[in-house]
């Protein structure tokens, strides 16, 4: 290890941490603190541990209630490492082949394989070989913005825009990092399906592929090139093996309690208050709940002002029916391309030809259904809480649920109504309501000036012992970035930093 002294890091004491929230970043932290000798308390309001990653079981059925698909497995398994554990011993993996099948307005299908070579002759017969040597030049360049972006700009604590300033921003730009995501996907492709397939990932980060930076093409190729994974459990399974090795490295965790504010004093975090009156003392808190609600709620504070991402909905089906010619992971485009990110995201409107993700975790992995059953999540963008305050629990949930069921068979999921045994619908408000500004799920959208240091520090401005982890601050969305974010927040505890 090494300690950067041009990283700013906490002042005063830092062997008592108090963690808010067992969230996927929270427990990233929690491992790092603990490896460097840390004693470390983790508070979590609900049973268990997962926070958007977290688990609802319905009949016999079990469905994954946040994120759906992990990449990069690595970061995890040097998560653990950082307390001497391997990621085999806490978590059975499974790569998902293809990563995704789209499905388009045509009729046609193209499976999304995270092997070049095969990815590039499934191009070659669905499209064309010109479009498949296209594809062959978007995986050298995006591996190569992968590898700019990462140890300068993801995977590292930047305390203001001078800290961009390095050899590698400059050869991301001549890579044409900054350009718009959309032209430099065309400029790789000619057919409009694969155009699509390797662009749609910009709605992650909170914009439309056409605004988005060419820089966030590296979520395609984290999924689609690295490769797509799914953890014998689902999702959820990753926090329970994340918060099972750190209690076996002496992390305590203090489950059903719910913290309602942060105890300050001469500017400096003493500790936390429960719900319940008990007061629990800290060196330094770090704070997992989605960073502008944490402001809000257990700071007393005003968040920062920010332009918040689309939000979805999410329905979770136990059936009676299977599918033989879907994936793991389907997504299902809609005739409409640049319209439905405008209407999801500057309009405030429900999509007119949604574009969808249907997940089938129960191909994979049997054990989240009854014997002979399957488990369904579908997720369609919809406009945040900020812009467009619909009446989500005045009849809108229902009536967008028996359209999504109409749309899906009319894309080809015959029966698909009929085969419901149960279900649980998941809209802006219910996150909302679990603590998520705007009703999305997805956090502050990753515009320029929302971005590396222009986005929300994982410092608090005020207290010099406080710190944030998770999509809310950096580096961003996704579970690779909440996971880098545990680690960037250990970092500004400890002041060290991986050689």
């Amino acid at each position: 290890m090494r300690t950067d002294t041009q990283v700013r890091t906490v002042s005063g004491p830092t062997g008592r941490v108090v963690i808010v929230g067992a969230g996927l970043g929270g427990l990233a932290c929690a491992l790092r603190l603990a490896g460097a000798g840390r004693e470390v308390t983790v508070v979590e309001r609900e049973a268990h541990p997962g926070g958007r990653a977290g688990r609802l079981g319905l009949a016999g059925f079990e469905f994954d209630t946040g994120p759906t698909v992990l990449t990069m497995p690595d970061l995890l398994a040097e998560t653990l490492a950082a307390v001497g554990e391997s990621l085999d011993d806490w978590l059975e993996l499974e790569r998902v082949d293809p990563a995704y099948l789209a499905h388009y307005p045509d009729g046609s299908t193209l499976n999304v394989i995270a092997d070049p070579d095969r990815m590039a002759a499934e191009i070659a017969r669905v499209c064309d070989q010109r479009e498949a040597d296209g594809y062959l030049r978007f995986v050298e360049w995006a591996r190569r913005l992968w590898q700019l972006e990462r140890a300068d700009f993801i995977d590292r604590n930047l305390d203001s825009p001078r800290d961009l300033v390095t050899a590698n921003l400059l050869r991301l730009l001549a890579a044409g990092g900054f350009g718009r995501l959309q032209p430099k996907i065309n400029s790789f492709f000619r057919d409009p399906r694969t155009r699509r397939i390797f662009s749609f990932q910009a709605m992650y980060a909170g914009l439309a592929p056409h605004d988005a930076l060419a820089l966030y093409a590296v979520i395609a190729y984290l999924d689609s090139v690295a490769g797509v994974f799914f953890p014998k459990g689902g999702i959820h399974a990753v926090a329970r093996g994340l918060a099972g090795a750190a209690e076996k490295h002496g992390v305590v965790f203090r489950y059903g309690t719910t913290v309602s504010r942060v105890e300050t004093r001469n500017g400096r975090a003493t500790g936390v208050l429960t719900s319940g009156g008990e007061r629990i003392a800290a060196d330094t808190v770090v704070l997992n709940p989605d960073l502008p609600v944490a402001y809000e709620s257990l700071l007393d504070a005003k968040p920062p002002r920010l332009r918040y991402s689309p939000s979805c909905v999410v329905l979770h089906v136990g059936s009676r029916q299977a599918y033989s010619r879907i994936a793991h992971h389907n997504i299902h485009f809609g005739r409409s391309w640049r319209g439905t990110f405008d209407e999801v995201i500057n309009r405030g409107e429900l999509m007119s030809d949604p574009s969808i993700l249907v997940t089938n975790p129960s191909r994979t992995d049997p054990s989240v259904a009854p014997p002979g059953k399957q488990t369904y999540y579908v997720l369609a963008p919809v406009p945040n809480l900020a812009v467009a305050d619909f009446d989500w629990r005045g009849g809108l949930a229902e009536r967008y649920r028996d359209e999504l069921v109409e749309t899906l068979e009319r894309r080809g999921y015959v029966g698909f109504g009929d085969g419901i045994e149960v279900s649980h619908m998941v809209t802006p408000a219910d996150w909302a309501d679990q603590g998520m500004a705007a009703g999305t799920p997805f956090a502050a959208a990753h515009s320029l000036f929302q971005t590396g240091p222009f986005r929300p520090s994982n410092l608090h401005p005020g207290l010099s012992n406080a710190v944030f982890v998770g999509s809310g601050t950096t580096p961003g969305v996704g579970v690779p970035m909440v996971i880098i974010s545990g680690r960037l927040a250990a970092q500004r505890i400890t002041g060290a930093v991986d050689d």
